[in-house]
């Protein structure tokens, strides 16, 4: 499955505003074959995130949960290498992710639903949703979790991680919720950038938007995105207009702010970091080392 999924996203790199589709490559993956082993180091990023207990970046990927801090080693946090096609921080040490169950699995239906970690990713408890939801995005925000369920292309929306809602039918690929209207959200999807302002009833497009895969929405600062070919737009004023800030020379794979102008990006080969909203980068960690 991991080289249909690597020659999905090449494909889909040509193909402005693809995100939706390259999230989705993975919708129908049921539990890992036995020739995807673990690899050293980090591989396949889907989501990355902010631990306020320890200010450290996490990621959710392919193969299980790692923190990733500056100048170690990547360290994998549990044993349980799930695929997290879906992962996000939501408190101290407090994870949500979504996906596909651990290689040789046994007690897992082939979609996770919505697992809970309250422990730094070490363990990890099904919440809802189990067997049914595949999320490929999930973002919180003041007690609201919208998740994009690839099995039904739909946008759910949850205050509790038990009970949810679904939204619009939506084909996207990322999502990002206001830090100012909590009605409001950005979805990003192959016609590109659309907004809600209903909590993800409906949507409209965005025209004046660049054609984004991946979008994060600080709680100061510019509205940032990324589209397919690594370049980096900021917005001012909540997607009204937009400002082309650097340059990646990889495609993308996820993104986050963590606040006073640093964003990370993660792409096939390494996470960047950048302190000043994305004008310029840094190597914050190369992918696969040894």
């Amino acid at each position: 499955m991991v080289d249909k999924r690597v020659h999905a996203r090449i494909k889909l790199a040509a193909t402005i505003g693809a995100a939706a589709l390259v999230a989705s490559a993975c919708s129908t993956a049921s539990t890992p074959t036995s020739s995807q082993t673990p690899p050293v180091g980090l591989a396949h990023i889907h989501g990355l995130g902010i631990n306020p207990a320890d200010g450290t970046l996490y990621a959710g990927t392919h193969f299980g949960v790692y923190r990733v801090a500056a100048g170690r080693q990547p360290e994998l946090v549990s044993n349980a290498v799930h695929d997290f096609m879906g992962f996000t921080v939501i408190g101290p040490d407090h994870f949500l992710g979504s996906g596909h169950p651990a290689e040789h699995s046994t007690n897992h239906p082939p979609n996770l639903g919505l697992i809970e970690s309250t422990d730094g990713g070490r363990s990890w408890t099904p919440t809802s949703l189990n067997g049914t939801a595949d999320f490929h995005a999930l973002e919180y925000r003041d007690g609201l979790i919208v998740g994009l369920d690839s099995a039904t292309r739909t946008v759910m929306v949850s205050t509790d991680t038990h009970t949810w809602q679904a939204r619009a039918e939506l084909h996207a690929g990322d999502v990002a919720l206001s830090p100012r209207n909590p009605n409001e959200l950005l979805a990003t999807t192959a016609q590109g950038l659309t907004r809600s302002t209903d909590q993800a009833r409906t949507f409209i497009p965005v025209p004046s938007a660049p054609p984004l895969a991946f979008v994060t929405w600080p709680q100061d600062g510019p509205l940032i995105g990324v589209d397919l070919s690594g370049s980096v737009y900021a917005s001012p004023d909540d997607g009204t207009t937009w400002q082309r800030h650097g340059q990646l020379s990889h495609q993308p794979a996820a993104l986050t702010a963590a606040g006073d102008g640093v964003i990370y990006v993660a792409t096939d080969n390494a996470i960047y970091r950048s302190p000043n909203n994305g004008t310029t980068f840094e190597t914050f960690d190369a992918l696969g080392k040894p």
